[in-house]
């Protein structure tokens, strides 16, 4: 009996020693991503009796995440880029997208769920965009430039993850944004054009990551800021993508994004169904 005990003993061990070696340490360090995107689409007309204008647009972007992680600290860095242009029959080329977003939250890991968090986010444009058919102005006239407008907004809170796919922070934000030729950033009640302006408000940043097959990824942004000069007129930015990976090079990819920000009173969308090709440079 005591044999038996004794051995009995030595399975044991041998059985926790063998499990506390399997339980891996967490992987703290640097870890980078980039993504590049393509999409073309053309459609062509020869003696097509029921009408319609030949089309050509393509769509290159850029993204990628730089994220730093450490046992208190965790320092993510996201970029998107993004320029697109179609040609319409003898109408020239126009722009689909245009895209300049950066953005970097330091996070200190306070307990499992809530946790402060200071970032800076940055949004503009590479190329001037252009409202069509204005009779007052000919054939366009330029509604925004390179770098007009700009947003930077740095914002310090507490941020929330109910789930391991989705992301969630409040605070208190900065908005400053730049116009110097367009007048986003004009106050309308002096006589002066303003170029630039600053706003404090509180911000609200969402984000989704989520694998819903192994071939099928949806990602979504949600972006809310109030002002607190303002605090009942809410800006609101969503992005949302939809990406079904076909193989390693070819995407089918639908997106929708929302704005309503000042200073356009009108909600603005835009839907996007596209095949590309992507390529993980690293």
């Amino acid at each position: 009996m005591k044999a038996f005990a004794l051995f009995s003993l030595i399975v044991v061990a041998n059985t926790l020693f063998a499990q506390t070696d399997t339980v891996q340490a967490p992987k703290y360090g640097w870890t980078h991503s980039m993504v590049a995107g393509l999409t073309l689409a053309q459609i062509g007309f020869t003696d097509w009796s029921v009408g319609g204008d030949n089309a050509l647009s393509w769509t290159f972007s850029i993204e990628g995440k730089s994220v730093g992680d450490e046992e208190k600290t965790n320092w993510a860095n996201a970029y998107k880029f993004g320029f697109g242009q179609a040609r319409i029959s003898d109408k020239g080329l126009r722009k689909t997208d245009d895209k300049i977003e950066l953005e970097s939250i330091l996070t200190y890991k306070l307990n499992q769920y809530v946790n402060p968090y200071a970032g800076v986010t940055f949004k503009s444009q590479f190329a001037p965009g252009y409202k069509y058919d204005t009779p007052a102005a000919g054939d366009k006239s330029e509604v925004s430039g390179f770098f007009d407008p700009a947003y930077l907004t740095q914002s310090v809170g507490a941020g929330w993850q109910p789930i391991t796919e989705v992301k969630t922070r409040l605070g208190m934000a900065l908005r400053e944004t730049f116009s110097k030729r367009h007048g986003y950033a004009d106050n309308p009640e002096t006589q002066q054009v303003e170029t630039s302006k600053v706003e404090g408000g509180i911000e609200s940043v969402t984000d989704v990551e989520w694998k819903l097959a192994e071939n099928i990824l949806f990602t979504s942004k949600l972006e809310l800021f109030a002002p607190l000069k303002k605090i009942e007129r809410v800006d609101i930015r969503s992005d949302s993508r939809l990406t079904m990976t076909v193989n390693k090079f070819i995407s089918a990819i639908f997106s929708v994004q929302l704005l309503n920000v000042e200073p356009f009173p009108r909600t603005q969308i835009k839907e996007v169904i596209a095949v590309g090709f992507t390529y993980n440079i690293f």
